[in-house]
C-alpha cells in the first residue's frame, strides 16, 4: 500500500528540496524526455518561474502528441450533500446548519434528463458527501444503474470504499473514481478532518490501492490548494502517480488541482496559488506523465481554463451544479462550493473550438477494451 511507500519520504525534507533547486536543475529537468521525480520538483520550484514560456511549449507539445487537439466535457451530478464528516473548508461540513438532500433513484433520473438537455454529454461525474449508513455502497449502486441508460462513461467522487465494492460498483457500470487526498501532510492532516470517515489517513490515501486492485478504468487524483504548500502537495501526489502507474498499470491517471473556492462556513486559506503557478504546475505534470489526463473544472475562472485548454490541460467541466439536485429537483439546495465559470455548456465547447481545439463529449467505449 501506499502508505507503506510514502513512509521513506519526510514533508519537510521534500519542500527544502524543491526550494534549494536552481536555474541549472531546471534547465536540465527541460532537456530530458523523461523526468524523475527530482527533475519534476525543479519544475514546480521558484526557481522555473522564468521559464514558463518554455514549460508552456513543451507541455503544448506533448499534449497535442498524445490527445491531439481535444477536450474531453464532463459534469458533476451531485446526488447528495449528507455528510458525516466534518472537513474544514467544505460546504457539507457535518456541523453546518445547511438542509441536508438525498435524492431518490427517481430524481436522479429527473437530474439525468435535465443534464442531457444541457448539451450531449456523456462523462458523468457522480459526487456525494460521506455517509456509508444513508448514503452507502447500496445507493451508490442504484444511482449507478438508474444513470447508466443516459450516460456511456460513469464516474464517482465519493468516500473511500472498499476493493470489493470498487469491484461491485464496475459490474454496475462504474468506469471511473475520482479521490482527493486534499493534503499529504499526514500530521497536519488531521487538522483539516478532525471527525468522520475521512480523517483516518492511510484508509484514504490507500483507496487508490484498492481502486487498482478492483480493476477501476481510471483513477482521478488530487490535492486541494489552500492548505498547505502546494509545491510539496503537488510532489507527493506525482510520487503517488509514479507509484500507481507502477503496480496498476492498465490503469488510466488523471490529476487535478482545485483551488479553495468560497463555501459555507467561510474557511480561509492557509496559501494561495495564483493562476501563473496553476498554469506552472499543469506544464510540470505535463512533462512530467505525458499521457496523464489533466482536469481543470469550474472552479477556475474562464480566462484561465479558456487559455489552459491549449496548454496542457485535456478535460473541462462545463455547466457545473454544486448542490444535489441542483439542475432540476432541488436548485435551492446548499452547494459545496461557488463555482467560478458560470458559462453554459454550449458556451464551453464554442469558447473551445475558438481556441482551435475540438470538444469532445464521449471519452471511450468498453467495446473498444
Amino acid at each position: 500500500m501506499f502508505s507503506e511507500e510514502l513512509e521513506k519520504y519526510r514533508w519537510d525534507e521534500i519542500t527544502e528540496r524543491i526550494y534549494a533547486k536552481n536555474a541549472d536543475d531546471v534547465e536540465r529537468a527541460l532537456s530530458k524526455q523523461h523526468l524523475q521525480i527530482d527533475d519534476f520538483m525543479a519544475l514546480v520550484s521558484p526557481a522555473a518561474t522564468p521559464y514558463l514560456e518554455e514549460m508552456a511549449a513543451q507541455s503544448r507539445m506533448y499534449t497535442q502528441q498524445r490527445f491531439g487537439n481535444t477536450i474531453s466535457l464532463y459534469i458533476p451530478l451531485y446526488i447528495t450533500n449528507s455528510c458525516t464528516n466534518c472537513c474544514v473548508y467544505c460546504g457539507f461540513n457535518h456541523n453546518n446548519p445547511i438542509e441536508r438532500v438525498i435524492l431518490t433513484p427517481e430524481e436522479i433520473e429527473e437530474e439525468c434528463k435535465a443534464i442531457r438537455r444541457l448539451g450531449p454529454f456523456e462523462n458523468l461525474l457522480i459526487v456525494t458527501g460521506e455517509n456509508p449508513r444513508d448514503a452507502g455502497v447500496d445507493y451508490l449502486e442504484k444511482a449507478l444503474q438508474t444513470a447508466r441508460p443516459y450516460f456511456s462513461n460513469l464516474s464517482i467522487e465519493v468516500m473511500p470504499l472498499s476493493s470489493d465494492d470498487y469491484y461491485r460498483l464496475t459490474q454496475s457500470g462504474l468506469n471511473g473514481v475520482v479521490c482527493f487526498q486534499e493534503t499529504y501532510h499526514r500530521d497536519r492532516y488531521k487538522i483539516y478532518h478532525p471527525k468522520g470517515m475521512k480523517s483516518n489517513f492511510e484508509w484514504r490515501v490507500n483507496g487508490f490501492d484498492r481502486m487498482g486492485q478492483a480493476g477501476v478504468h481510471k483513477i482521478g487524483m488530487g490535492v486541494l490548494v489552500g492548505l498547505e504548500d502546494w509545491r510539496t502537495d503537488v510532489t507527493f501526489m506525482a510520487l503517488h502517480l509514479q507509484y500507481l502507474r507502477k503496480k496498476y498499470w492498465k490503469t488510466r491517471y488523471s490529476v487535478n488541482f482545485p483551488r479553495l473556492r468560497p463555501s459555507k462556513g467561510n474557511f480561509q486559506p492557509n496559501v494561495v496559488m495564483n493562476d501563473k503557478e496553476l498554469a506552472q504546475t499543469i506544464f510540470a505534470y505535463r512533462i512530467f506523465d505525458h499521457d496523464v489526463d489533466i482536469s481543470v473544472s469550474t472552479r477556475e475562472n474562464p480566462h484561465f481554463r479558456d487559455h489552459i485548454a491549449t496548454l496542457g490541460a485535456t478535460s473541462l467541466s462545463a455547466g457545473s451544479k454544486t448542490e444535489p439536485g441542483g439542475y432540476y429537483t432541488h436548485p435551492q439546495a446548499s452547494e459545496q462550493f461557488s463555482v467560478s465559470d458560470e458559462r453554459t455548456p454550449a458556451e464551453v465547447a464554442q469558447a473551445i473550438r475558438a481556441v482551435g481545439n475540438e470538444a469532445v463529449w464521449k471519452d471511450w467505449d468498453r467495446i473498444f477494451d
